[in-house]
């Protein structure tokens, strides 16, 4: 954090050139895990969450956040038993899941000590409270604290399938490939994904921003997920800075209106997301669909 004109800010990264400043009103929580630097605070936003200096949710725009990244794969799972979510350290991801009428959902989050701060200081997602039986899986959530590609290949080889997959993890690093979370970005991480989809599942990745002075990695996500799936549904959240995609195995002739024809039946009713949005939010950006 700096101190500018009495007070202090985060400068967020957004680009090569280009820094965003955060006043922070009050700090509930600063600290080192073993994986990043994190931030808890007050700001005009509500409470907040910073990791390694990006803004990750905040309490006015986290629902926007969070039903952009979700809805659209409830929508096009052909059923929704068995949901995954790796990352996603809130516990809003999960909670969403179980609405939608999961019956399991494995939460994967390499970082314990994150999950423990966001329970005890976010007004959303887990509480401190539940972390005990969630840990334990006592009710449809089990959280688990490892790596998101070692739990992969372990469901691989023991064979579990799940209906939704969803990962959700702080930016790639389009220069630092170094990143512990980069390599869960990649292709290999994605194919993982696609292994343990039952039929008609769907994974679903927060990839990006579709600005033109921020896309490289969204631009990377894309063709990623049109390498490994015949089926790919990018959604651009209309009310935040960030695209979704979904990939399915099977083709689908018209993924958006498999999503309006499941929308009315949907056991979980977004606040954020509607017909219109399914329609006029589903075309990606033109500098990605036309990539010199």
């Amino acid at each position: 954090m700096i101190e500018l004109d009495g007070k202090q800010w985060i400068q967020e990264p957004l680009g090569a050139d280009m820094r965003r400043l955060w006043r922070i009103d009050e700090v509930l929580w600063e600290g080192d895990t073993d994986y990043q630097h994190v931030v808890v605070g007050r700001t005009g936003q509500g409470i907040a969450l910073f990791c390694d200096d990006d803004r990750q949710s905040t309490e006015f725009s986290q629902l926007v956040y969070h039903e952009a990244m979700m809805v659209p794969g409830f929508l096009l799972a052909e059923q929704l038993e068995r949901v995954l979510i790796v990352g996603s350290s809130e516990g809003v991801a999960s909670r969403m899941a179980v609405q939608a009428g999961a019956s399991r959902v494995d939460h994967v989050d390499i970082d314990r000590e994150c999950v423990r701060v966001c329970a005890e200081h976010l007004p959303y997602g887990y509480r401190s409270a539940d972390l005990a039986d969630l840990e334990e899986g006592n009710g449809p959530i089990t959280l688990h604290y490892t790596d998101g590609w070692s739990f992969l290949d372990k469901a691989i080889g023991t064979g579990q399938r799940y209906d939704l997959v969803v990962v959700d993890l702080p930016d790639e690093r389009a220069e630092d490939t170094d990143s512990q979370h980069n390599r869960l970005y990649g292709e290999e991480f994605i194919r993982r994904c696609q292994a343990v989809l039952a039929p008609g599942g769907v994974v679903g990745f927060q990839a990006g921003s579709p600005t033109i002075w921020r896309n490289t990695t969204l631009t990377r996500a894309y063709n990623r997920f049109r390498t490994v799936f015949d089926t790919v549904t990018y959604f651009g959240s209309d009310e935040h800075e960030w695209a979704f995609l979904f990939g399915r195995v099977e083709q689908l002739d018209d993924p958006v209106n498999v999503m309006l024809d499941a929308l009315p039946k949907s056991s979980y009713e977004p606040e954020t997301v509607d017909d219109a949005s399914l329609i006029g939010l589903t075309v990606p950006p033109y500098s990605v669909r036309h990539q010199e």
